[in-house]
Parts: C-alpha cells; sequence; structure tokens
C-alpha cells in the first residue's frame, strides 16, 4: 500500500519554493495511520485513531535557510509555506556549511523489498487491538501478588515518508509497527511496586502472545516487593539488557558530529583511541531486514550503509550528516535525519554491540557483591567531561547470589572509565534496533542507605 499523493507534493513544495525566490530546496511529505487502544480494569480506557499528511519545507538562499511546515496540503497552503519560508531564509543567519547533496553522492537505487518495512496484513480492527489488551491485562492480574494493572495497551501503525531535493533526489518508503505492553502493580499502599513488559515489531505475527506480555509485567513487579535501598559504597554494577542500551546511547552522543563540531562531546580527543575494551565493537548496520530503524537513504538522499563506530575497542568516526561534516573537515556518514518542522540532523539507526560469551547469570556470580540494576530513573550527565549520575533500581546481589531487591540509589561514575570497564553478556535481544547485551561495570559508586 502507498500514498499516491506525496511524491507529487514534494515536487509542488519544491517547485512553488523555486519560483518564491529560493536557490535550492527540499521537502518531506509523510502521511500515516495510528491507531491505539488502553485497557484498564477490564473496560475500554481509551480508543484512539489518527490519519493525515504533514509536509515539510527548507528552503536554502545562499548560506542562508529557513523551514515550515503544515499539515494542510493545499495550493493555497503550499504557496504560503514557500513564500513564508523564503521571507524567513533573507533574515536567517548565515551558516556557510548548510547546502544539499551533490548529485554525485546520491543514491542511485535501491530495493525497498529487501528492507521488509511494511507488513501486508489487513490493518487491524480496534476490536482486535482491544482484545490484545485486555489479555495482557488479565495475564498481568493473573500473578500473584499484582493488585492491579495500571495500563495495557496494544496500537498499530503505518507510515509512509517521501522525501524530495532540487537537486534531483526523489524517494520514500513505507514501514508498519504492531505493539502491546503492559505495566503492572503489585502490593499495597505504601510498598506497592511497579513494573513493565512491552513489545513491538514490524510484522504483527511476529509479536509475541499478549498474554505472555502481561505475565511478564506482572512477574517483574512481584518481584519487586519489598526493596529497600542498598548500601553505599563502590561496588559492581550489572546494568539488565533492558537498560544496557542507556550506556552505548551515551557514547554515540558523544560521538554525534553535532556534539562534536560544538566542541561539547567529552570524546572529540579521542579519534583513533581506545574507549571500549580490546575486541568489542559498535556497529551500524541501517539495513537489517524488519527491523524499525533500518533505512535506504538518509534524511539528505545519501546511501546509507553498514560502519563501525567503534572497531575492536578503537573509536573509528563520528556520526555525520552534510552540514557537520563540512563544520568538520569530513564526508558524511550518511547518518542524516529530520522531521517535517526541521533541517536534517545527524542521528543514529540500528546499532549493535559485540557480545559476550558469558550469560547473565554467569555475569551475576562473577560480580560477588554489588548491583544488578534493571531501571533507571532521571539523569545528570555532563556531556563534556562524561561524569555520569542516575537513579536506579534492581536487586542486590551477594556473594554472585541475588538476595532482595532494591530502590531508591545513585549510581555514579565517568563514563570514559565506566566504558573501559564493562563486560557484555550474551543476552542481547536480536529484533531490536538498539542490540545491547547486559553490560557488568567494575566500580561504580553507590548512594543508597
Amino acid at each position: 500500500m502507498t500514498d499516491d499523493r506525496l511524491q507529487p507534493l514534494t515536487e509542488a513544495l519544491i517547485e512553488t519554493a523555486r519560483k518564491a525566490g529560493a536557490d535550492a530546496a527540499d521537502a518531506i511529505a509523510v502521511s500515516g495511520t495510528a491507531i491505539s487502544v488502553d485497557v484498564r480494569g477490564g473496560k475500554l480506557e481509551q480508543a484512539e485513531r489518527s490519519e493525515g499528511i504533514e509536509i515539510g519545507l527548507r528552503v536554502l538562499i545562499g548560506k542562508r535557510q529557513a523551514c515550515v511546515s503544515a499539515s494542510d496540503i493545499s495550493e493555497r497552503t503550499i504557496a504560503e509555506m514557500a513564500e513564508r519560508a523564503v521571507a524567513m531564509a533573507r533574515e536567517a543567519p548565515e551558516d556557510p556549511t548548510i547546502g544539499l547533496a551533490d548529485a554525485a553522492e546520491l543514491i542511485t537505487g535501491w530495493d525497498p523489498a529487501a528492507f521488509d518495512l511494511y507488513d501486508p496484513a489487513p490493518e487491524p480492527g480496534a476490536a482486535a487491538l482491544e482484545d490484545d489488551a485486555r489479555r495482557a491485562e488479565a495475564a498481568a492480574l493473573a500473578v500473584k501478588g499484582v493488585s492491579q494493572c495500571q495500563a495495557a495497551s496494544a496500537s498499530y501503525s503505518r507510515k509512509m515518508v517521501h522525501l524530495a531535493a532540487s537537486n534531483g533526489f526523489s524517494g520514500g518508503y513505507l514501514r508498519s509497527a504492531r505493539s502491546t505492553s503492559a505495566v503492572a502493580i503489585a502490593g499495597e499502599g505504601l510498598g506497592m511496586e511497579r513494573d513493565w513488559a512491552a513489545e513491538s515489531r514490524i510484522y504483527q505475527d511476529d509479536v509475541p502472545g499478549a498474554e505472555s506480555i502481561g505475565t511478564l509485567a506482572g512477574e517483574r513487579a512481584v518481584e519487586r516487593l519489598g526493596a529497600q535501598k542498598p548500601r553505599t559504597g563502590a561496588f559492581p554494577v550489572l546494568f539488565d539488557e533492558r537498560v544496557s542500551s542507556s550506556l552505548i546511547a551515551h557514547l554515540l552522543g558523544a560521538v554525534n558530529g553535532a556534539a562534536v563540531s560544538r566542541g561539547s562531546s567529552w570524546l572529540m580527543d579521542r579519534m583513533g583511541e581506545q574507549v571500549l575494551p580490546s575486541g568489542l565493537s559498535i556497529t551500524e548496520d541501517p539495513h537489517r531486514t524488519r527491523i524499525a530503524g533500518s533505512r535506504p537513504f538518509d534524511a539528505e538522499g545519501l546511501p546509507t550503509a553498514r560502519r563501525n563506530i567503534v572497531e575492536n575497542g578503537i573509536l573509528m568516526g563520528w556520526t555525520l550528516d552534510l552540514g557537520t561534516a563540512r563544520k568538520l573537515g569530513l564526508k558524511s556518514t550518511a547518518s542524516a535525519s529530520r522531521g517535517v518542522t526541521s533541517p536534517p540532523s545527524p542521528s543514529n539507526s540500528n546499532i549493535a554491540l559485540t557480545e559476550g560469551v558469558l550469560t547473565r547469570n554467569d555475569l551475576i556470580e562473577r560480580m560477588g557483591t554489588g548491583l544488578l540494576v534493571t531501571s533507571l530513573i532521571g539523569a545528570s550527565i555532563n556531556s563534556t567531561t562524561g561524569d555520569y549520575s542516575r537513579g536506579a533500581g534492581g536487586f542486590w546481589v551477594e556473594k554472585g547470589v541475588i538476595t532482595h531487591p532494591v530502590n531508591e540509589c545513585t549510581i555514579a561514575g565517568n563514563l570514559r572509565d565506566m566504558l573501559m570497564r564493562i563486560t557484555p553478556a550474551n543476552d542481547a535481544r536480536p529484533y531490536l534496533s538498539h542490540v545491547v547485551p547486559s553490560l557488568l561495570v567494575e566500580g561504580l559508586t553507590l548512594a543508597g542507605a
């Protein structure tokens, strides 16, 4: 299923912008359908359906640019957008690094089917989604110790994106998603604890059964009953696979070209140096099939490709769009991303960290006494120094055995040191966009009781 209106819309936006006085322009059009259903207490709490098209236009006049967007696709609106964008661009500050890609840099062909980002199965009705949510809630409530289900939800979305630019680029793709989630509460009064479970896939048939999702949410909540503060001191910390990707996300933020070009990255002086233990690599692969972050080209029409951001522990390169690449005197890594309201900026898609050979239980035994973190709250991260502090909850480990749940503690360290001391498990979920296993980090500071 495609939306045949999108390509003509982007072409009309660009043509109108050129007539209004733009030297160059690019445009994005997004059409989509989203359905979501929430159930609570065995009753339908909320059902929503949204459909529509959004359009965005970026115009360039010399080295000045401006962006405008709208959800009305009439000819009058397109004309007003172009006039407004051109007027804004003439007043914008100059930026010598802006500009469209050269024609020779653009992707010349791709096979959308190779990425398998769209499920051709019929769109689910609200009744089917409500049934998923009800079954997830019932399964959570069936777990002994669960007092209530805070929320159970199911959703479906379909989105078509088309990009075009005055340099000759034009391309689009379609993606879909089906999700089910549940949030369970165990215990009563001040002793209540909450946890969750959720699954999302591109293909509806790939989503695990709603009962398994609800049961997992309930079991996780019950496991947290009786939580207490851990003792204060320096201990190893095992970041569960559910939260471990946040550590790698901090590294990815530090190698983002926007942070590097501003001089606000704690890794800006580490290119070509070791930032992870030997043997560990971080690979970006935008071409994985049936994965939400996959895409054939970036938001500037450049062909995406697999690359190593970190290879065998060594930092190999920044994440760059055309603008940040020009600021740093480098070449774009085809990492531009954008919405209808803003110009391109660099971001990562599918990420994988090298897995280890040990299981999570092996690492629990190895850590001796320390903290297994399953949830993180808030954050205080210094983007320039890498100083790290986060609220956490999880389970206390004594002599290699989980003894009791913990909450209300703070983990502190420095990301430079933390990432050099990680030991990965082998439990990463391969169907996620960020494939990161549980990570054991030695010698962090815990502030608890």
